[in-house]
């Protein structure tokens, strides 16, 4: 697949201060793309009107560059102790995703060019651990291989992470762009997850993002390189025919995976959920999409959310449990949610 590469960019003017942006300045105008100063990149809008898909798909071909100010890190629980925010939303447009929906009408790219800023706030959360080891989540808000190649922010928080004894970063990626980040002293500190789904998922509701192949290829890679692997299946879907299409992307990610009996290896497991807001945005942004959100067909979980049915969550969780067991029997499976 290709890289993103925007269709308009916005600089916040405190951002020029900033090696990077001065470099991703000159190459955005020297390959033509239209670059405006913006004063803050929180305060991003199209000049003309435009219709809920239309102003989905202006945010997805917009990059904003700007400053991270906030470097007070929330709560991820139950990923890892902290977020760190190096960019904001992502190139693909997955129909189901819990993000676009967060973000609302500022599903534009951002990301920050203040890394070194960031990766001190990190050390000084890390002291703060008292000893203890620090975990921060790297793709709460964003994914940020999907936007290496503009930043180099992953590459240099993996050489962080490196060096630091009670420090560790996870990262989320359904994207292949991987080979900038092989040749990395990560020291272990680093886990790279791989967000895989079947074939008819992916095909069907994450757009612009990795195939399945992609994904797999980029995982053997980060798996050679002695990163600690994972996998999120996620979100888990109930239709005709679910059950032989999943069995057959654990058998491929089985037979293609460098070492499948790795016991570091681990899964996440997330089925298919909803909330009435996201119910109402995926279908003014994909009017024909065939992602099912009929309230009645799902059990209301709490917090607005719909999930299936406790018997039909029950069905999938054994399901996905007892072949994942088979096949990669020295794996560990976190959660199932």
């Amino acid at each position: 697949m290709k890289k993103f590469i925007p269709k308009r960019v916005f600089i916040e003017e405190g951002a020029l201060e900033y090696a990077l942006t001065k470099k991703l300045d000159e190459d955005f105008k020297k390959q033509g793309i239209p670059v405006e100063y913006i004063e803050s990149h929180n305060r991003l809008n199209p000049k003309e009107q435009m219709s809920p898909i239309e102003l989905f798909n202006w945010t997805k071909e917009t990059l904003a560059v700007g400053v991270k100010k906030t470097l007070r890190f929330k709560s991820c629980k139950p990923s890892a102790d902290y977020r760190v925010v190096t960019n904001t939303s992502c190139p693909g447009k997955c129909e189901y995703c819990y993000l676009a929906k967060n973000l609302g009408s500022a599903s534009y790219l951002r990301i920050y060019v203040n890394i070194d800023e960031i990766l001190e706030a990190v050390k000084k959360h890390i002291k703060k651990g008292e000893g203890e080891v620090v975990s921060f989540e790297a793709s709460s808000s964003s994914d940020p291989v999907g936007v290496e190649h503009l930043t180099g922010n992953l590459k240099k928080m993996i050489e962080f992470f490196g060096k630091e004894e009670k420090g560790r970063l996870r990262v989320v990626t359904k994207f292949p762009f991987v080979d900038d980040l092989l040749d990395i002293d990560h020291n272990n500190n680093t886990k790279f997850r791989f967000s895989i789904n079947s074939s008819y998922v992916i095909k069907s509701f994450e757009h612009l993002t990795g195939s399945l192949d992609e994904r797999i290829s980029a995982a053997n890679k980060i798996q050679k390189s002695g990163y600690p692997l994972g996998f999120i299946i996620a979100p888990l879907m109930i239709y005709d025919g679910w059950k032989e299409e999943y069995k057959e992307m654990l058998l491929r990610l089985h037979k293609e995976l460098k070492s499948p009996e790795d016991d570091r290896l681990t899964f996440e497991l997330i089925m298919h959920r909803f909330t009435t807001r996201s119910k109402n945005l995926i279908e003014a942004r994909f009017p024909n999409s065939s992602l099912k959100l009929d309230k009645e067909r799902y059990s209301h979980k709490g917090f607005g959310k719909y999930v299936y049915p406790e018997g039909e969550a029950q069905e999938m969780k054994e399901f996905m449990e007892e072949n994942i067991e088979e096949l990669f029997p020295n794996s560990s499976i976190e959660y199932f949610t």
